[in-house]
């Protein structure tokens, strides 16, 4: 156990750690063109937030939750998902007093007690937006066109987007009573989770993953014909903005997504070269979230994206970036009382803003220039007997494999006026 990772989890490496940042580089650049704010917050959370605010007829409270007690008799619970800890944040440091709508963004770690599988760990990676304050549909469109903004500028293609609008609390009681009558003489069949559903909220029904239970909610009501007047013209309204920013669609009845705070707006992206995991990106409205959390009743809307999925799409288009691990100077001592002399040219070079590095394993000169080629190195900087007496540096382009005998005072002003060209 001391040198194997918990099951779920995943170390990532040097040689994919360029790919994390890459993808991180254009969330930030994608969410400081929609004016999005970034916010990190705890990784752990008092476990009573996510109960209230995710709703404990969730398979993520029920089943997946990564709870303990702490010295303080506390329950603490690692964050299953952000945007609980987001509207906690929000209420607590009374982000509404500023600018409204509130306009955040996150990127970090989630934790879920789940069965790992392609693209699914049990510390897994999230980005994802939040905007509170606003309740127009407009507000659902910008939410989704940043999201298909960012996998656009990714390359992805192959790309679906789903929509829904899964009602209000005036609505849902009537699609409710609907759904039950529906189950009534097919509940004996459910699953033993979707039996305890049908009392507390038939909707989760639609979303098992049970073949069963997905074989007998074939033909159950609609949402969508049981909306409110003002559910109905919102969920019109973001048709027709998605339909003007030219952002193609697809309304599915069905989706309901995974947590209990969604009201109106609920929406997926889907990459379907994934297979079975192919959602990427979901998300919805959760008017109802800030007012069951303690707050004044306010609505917003938000997402989340698998950053591993993300890059697993990407991986399969091949637009995954080569990772640049060249560096502009080795510096290869040749023999002990050069080392110094070496260390103190390495720090001037690092402090002067030139990615450089040196030996440290008392390598041989071929060894030491063998090595420097595997970064690769564009110019390596020798230091033997006869550089050391005379205070200078015998520094070798790579690229031409010529080589210039200069002072060691010199060495800093040479590279600098080389990374410039």
């Amino acid at each position: 156990m001391l040198t194997t990772g918990p099951r779920g989890t995943k170390d990532i490496l040097p040689d994919s750690s360029g790919h994390w940042q890459y993808v991180e580089k254009i969330i930030r650049e994608v969410c400081h063109n929609f004016a999005y704010q970034e916010i990190r917050t705890p990784v752990f959370e008092h476990t009573e937030l996510f109960l209230r605010g995710i709703g404990d007829t969730t398979d993520i409270v029920e089943k997946e939750m990564y709870t303990f007690t702490d010295r303080a008799k506390r329950s603490i619970t690692l964050r299953p998902e952000n945007t609980a800890s987001a509207v906690r944040s929000y209420l607590e440091n009374k982000l509404y007093s500023g600018p409204q709508p509130t306009k955040l963004f996150y990127i970090g770690p989630m934790f879920r007690y789940d069965r790992p599988q392609a693209g699914r760990y049990r510390q897994f990676h999230q980005f994802g937006i939040e905007a509170i304050g606003a309740e127009g549909p407009a507000i659902d469109a910008e939410v989704i066109s940043l999201a298909v903004a960012f996998l656009n500028k990714l390359g992805l293609s192959d790309l679906k987007l789903l929509i829904n609008s899964v009602g209000c609390p005036q609505c849902r009681p009537v699609y409710r009573a609907k759904l039950q009558e529906f189950f009534q003489d097919k509940r004996a069949h459910l699953c033993s989770d979707c039996q305890s559903r049908y009392d507390r909220n038939p909707m989760r029904i639609l979303d098992c993953k049970n073949e069963t239970c997905a074989k007998y909610s074939q033909g159950a009501p609609h949402m969508l014909d049981c909306l409110c007047e003002e559910c109905g013209s919102h969920f019109a309204g973001l048709q027709e903005l998605l339909t003007a920013a030219g952002i193609s669609f697809v309304i599915n009845p069905r989706l309901v997504r995974g947590l209990d705070y969604y009201t109106k707006t609920a929406f997926e992206i889907q990459y379907s070269p994934l297979g079975a995991q192919s959602a990427v990106c979901g998300g919805g409205r959760y008017d109802g979230l800030i007012a069951e959390c303690g707050g004044q009743p306010t609505p917003g809307i938000g997402f989340a994206i698998g950053i591993e999925r993300v890059l697993l799409a990407l991986e399969k288009q091949a637009l995954l970036p080569s990772i640049n691990t060249a560096i502009d100077v080795f510096v290869a001592p040749l023999g002990t009382e050069a080392r110094a002399v070496a260390f103190q040219l390495l720090t001037e070079l690092r402090y002067a803003g030139i990615a450089a590095d040196m030996d440290f394993m008392n390598r041989s000169l071929k060894a030491q220039m063998k090595y420097a080629n595997k970064y690769p190195a564009k110019f390596v900087a020798l230091i033997g007997e006869d550089e050391l007496a005379a205070q200078k540096v015998m520094v070798k382009n790579m690229d031409t494999g010529s080589q210039e005998l200069i002072a060691r005072t010199a060495l800093v002003p040479m590279i600098l006026e080389e990374m410039e060209k």
